[in-house]
């Protein structure tokens, strides 16, 4: 048997005022997994927590982002995260708060 992508979610967070990398990339991931409910390991005769899940981060200061909270919110399965720089930063007008934004692709992989 050998590890086959089967799904690929992607999704977007924001942290609007805290300037908080770590709450974006975790409501980046939430957005990605949470629209679905995958029904693929079951359809292929597996369990959900048979399911690996590689997410890929981008936000602007990826050394900011703490892995363990963001792994913290997947319902099923294992998973890893790797973080690169990418996403936004918005600046408010008198440059008093920053905006951030992550982009997210969580990448499920069963052993078939």
């Amino acid at each position: 048997m050998a590890l086959e992508r089967m799904v690929l979610e992607i999704g977007m967070g924001t942290d609007i005022r805290g300037t908080d990398y770590t709450k974006a990339a975790v409501r980046a991931l939430r957005d990605a997994l949470w629209h679905n409910s995958l029904t693929i390991g079951a359809a292929v005769g597996q369990p959900v927590d048979a399911m690996q899940v590689e997410v890929m981060i981008g936000v602007p200061k990826p050394e900011q982002v703490d892995k363990d909270q963001v792994l913290a919110i997947l319902p099923h399965g294992t998973g890893t995260v790797t973080l690169v720089e990418g996403g936004l930063e918005i600046p408010n007008d008198e440059g008093t708060a920053t905006t951030v934004m992550a982009n997210c692709c969580a990448i499920v992989r069963l052993d078939i």
